[in-house]
């Protein structure tokens, strides 16, 4: 059971999925601003902190390589929340780019890995969450690019455009290139602000600027 006693000042409570949750930790969640992320059992399995733990999930079209990629991550001594699918089902890939956005946003992971058929519907729907930069990489010039000069947190890949190889080829770039910073980062500032702008903007208000 969670009490209100278990919600922390800030950032997220991570609980298993069906923990009973009481009234009064909703309330402190909400006033402190804490997300509750209910989670299956092998999503909080990870001994790893959130800064070495990548959210990763799939819809049908990327499932069978969602699976191969998850032990590349395990290789590389990260921890792996999987937010599903767990079988290959069909499945909206927006609620999967959605869940594993979710994750990174709240500091739950540090990075995502989101796998759809072409990995370009993924990237869209993750790219709608504020504080998401999905980059959808094809090869590891675009991999280098994306970390180093537009500090994606963010991954998508082409479930059915790439080779399990080449999938894996672009992953292991992506997790190794580090962030430019300088001159790169009035750039990213720039786009923060767009974002921040029409976070407040609604459509037909004239007083939109």
């Amino acid at each position: 059971m969670i009490t209100e006693r278990d919600v922390p000042e800030h950032g997220a409570l991570r609980v298993a999925r069906g923990t009973v949750i009481t009234p009064s930790a909703r309330d402190a969640a909400r006033e402190r601003g804490v997300e509750i992320l209910e989670l299956e059992p092998h999503e909080l399995a990870s001994d790893k902190p959130p800064s070495r733990t990548v959210a990763i999930g799939s819809d049908h079209g990327g499932f069978r390589m969602k699976e191969r990629l998850k032990p590349v991550l395990e290789q590389l001594g990260l921890g792996v929340m999987d937010v599903g699918v767990h079988e290959e089902k069909a499945v909206d890939y927006p609620d999967i780019a959605h869940e594993v956005a979710k994750r990174v946003v709240s500091g739950a992971a540090g990075c995502g890995v989101i796998v759809d058929g072409a990995g370009i519907g993924s990237a869209m729907a993750a790219n709608k969450v504020p504080g998401i930069r999905a980059a959808l990489c094809y090869d590891r010039a675009s991999a280098r690019n994306s970390r180093e000069h537009n500090h994606a947190n963010v991954l998508t890949l082409g479930g059915r455009l790439l080779t399990e190889s080449q999938a894996e080829e672009v992953l292991r770039t992506w997790l190794s290139t580090p962030w430019g910073g300088g001159r790169h980062q009035a750039r990213i500032d720039k786009i923060s602000e767009i974002e921040r702008t029409y976070s407040r903007w609604t459509p037909g208000n004239s007083n939109n600027s």
